[in-house]
């Protein structure tokens, strides 16, 4: 599985010259607590809305710390998505290394 830290994933975010697609696994109510602005496509949602995943581009799937997001990129590579990027710590690692004003929980 090809994973992103934080600081790289920020990178992307800020660079025109790179385009993803960035969605978070977490369930809504974790989402309103903080989060990145990814979409929001919750894990028991997500192999019925594989069509909003693009294939064209990188994407980066996230939840709290990682495992959830590592268990969705494994389903969809079985799928045959080969783009797919895990956030390495999920948000509370961005919370660490990029954000610290973001409520970790």
């Amino acid at each position: 599985m090809k994973e992103v830290t934080p600081n790289e994933l920020n990178i992307w975010m800020e660079s025109s010259h790179v385009e993803i697609q960035v969605i978070d696994v977490r369930e809504p109510y974790e989402a309103d607590i903080c989060n990145i602005g990814a979409e929001l496509i919750p894990m028991g949602e997500i192999m019925v809305n594989m069509h909003k995943i693009r294939k064209d581009v990188k994407v980066v799937i996230h939840c709290r710390s990682g495992g959830r997001s590592g268990a969705m990129i494994q389903a969809l590579e079985r799928h045959g998505y080969e783009n797919l990027y895990n956030l390495l710590g999920g948000i509370l690692a961005w919370a660490d290394e990029v954000d610290n004003s973001l409520e970790k929980y």
